[in-house]
């Protein structure tokens, strides 16, 4: 089987991988020509594959590409490039189409076509299917398949990876379903047809506004309960032992990532878009998670009034300014507006993270620490990141703000 992938980023690479594990014939297009030119020489540019995972890539047959004279008549074509937000904070379709028009010149009579990038329902029959007709004089479940299989990807996840988590596809018949149900099939363990198109759309807007919706509820509770004097980290602990009907959520200093603070909007937009009325759930959560960065700001300013400090002119380390723990991804990350506020607010500030060289706001350079603990008047651990020695900065560090609930204790530890 010939495979193309369009789009090489931490979706497409790692699919790439597993497909070629298995044997599988894959040519990667990217518009990057810099990073298709790391891929061929063997190195990597995403934290899930190591420059050896990629060298192993390439011994296995695998090449990358800008240029669609490299691309000889694919079995199937696999579109996974970013749906970011618009300025109005509804889809941004822009890669989608560029992908799909560029899809459209590699189709032939036979050939599936599967949509990874996460969007609205409706869009994969909406948008790409129109485009791929026009373009190539073929119908869609006649002549060629069209299916959308939602990305299921978590950078930083050692448990499970492209091929043990289960894979969703729904095609626009079930002749397409099953086409790309039997090409996820020769890598991936569990593949689970959906109904259509619509449904597997749907699905990952489900699981992410699941999530998005839950954390929002513990963010709100995390800044009650400070003022009720509950420790809400060992509440949850104890709810957590419930061995049905509960499943636990942390709150933090922000949503961050390719997913939460993105792809709800999506389903937020199609409601009002085709219903006018508002998803109120999804609108509310997103009001909650947005402003925690304001919140954690706002608890910093007290925690320095503790030792008789000002806000303007005290010396702030953020520790891990990256979305998630253990990786490089900074994608939305809350490091990034609480930052913005704490200049704002007149603070000396500095960061320290293991996996970040250099890091700017608003395209001002902050400072990078040698060490996590510093002469800082406050410290405030933003991301635990596994190489931190976590009781001896709380031990070091003159004031220690905790957004992450680590269990650290002492007179000069606050808790979020």
């Amino acid at each position: 089987m010939n495979v193309v992938i369009i789009g090489l980023g931490y979706v497409g690479l790692p699919l790439a991988q597993e497909a070629v594990r298995s044997g599988v014939s894959i040519t990667g297009f990217d518009v990057n020509q810099g990073a298709v030119d790391g891929l061929n020489a063997g190195r990597s540019h995403i934290d899930d594959l190591s420059d050896a995972d990629v060298a192993s890539m390439v011994a296995g047959g695998f090449r990358a590409t800008t240029s669609l004279a490299d691309i000889k008549d694919p079995d199937t074509i696999v579109i996974c490039v970013p749906t970011p937000l618009s300025e109005s904070d509804g889809p941004d379709l822009t890669a989608v189409k560029a992908a799909t028009e560029t899809a459209a010149k590699l189709l032939r009579k036979g050939t599936t076509v599967v949509l990874e990038s996460t969007t609205y329902p409706g869009t994969t029959d909406e948008i790409v299917r129109p485009m791929l007709e026009k373009s190539s004089g073929l119908t869609a479940g006649l002549d060629f398949h069209l299916a959308f299989s939602p990305e299921r990807i978590d950078p930083g996840n050692q448990k499970f990876g492209v091929k043990n988590t289960p894979k969703v596809v729904g095609g626009l018949t079930p002749a397409c379903t099953s086409a790309a149900a039997e090409f996820y099939g020769q890598f991936i363990d569990t593949v689970v047809p959906a109904k259509s198109a619509r449904e597997a759309e749907m699905a990952k807007l489900l699981e992410n506004t699941y999530r998005h919706v839950n954390i929002a509820l513990v963010n709100e509770m995390a800044i009650f309960s400070h003022e009720l004097g509950v420790d809400l980290w060992d509440a949850i602990r104890c709810a957590a032992t419930k061995p049905f009907g509960f499943q636990a959520f942390y709150p933090g200093p922000g949503v961050g990532g390719h997913c939460i603070p993105i792809d709800p909007n999506y389903l937020s937009y199609k409601v009002r878009a085709e219903l006018s009325y508002p998803f109120r759930f999804v609108e509310l959560a997103q009001e909650i998670n947005s402003r925690m960065p304001t919140y954690v700001v706002d608890r910093a300013a007290e925690i320095l009034n503790t030792d008789a400090k000002a806000m303007n002119g005290a010396k702030i380390l953020l520790l891990g300014v990256t979305y998630k723990k253990d990786i490089a991804d900074q994608r939305e990350s809350p490091a990034r507006p609480i930052a913005r506020k704490l200049l704002q607010r007149g603070a000396v500030l500095s960061y320290h993270d293991p996996f970040v060289e250099n890091w700017q706001v608003d395209g001002k350079d902050i400072a990078r620490a040698a060490d996590p603990v510093t002469d800082a008047d406050l410290t405030i651990l933003l991301q635990s990141h596994s190489t931190y020695d976590l009781p001896d900065i709380a031990a070091r560090s003159r004031l220690l703000f905790d957004t992450r609930g680590t269990k650290l204790s002492g007179d000069g530890v606050f808790p979020l």
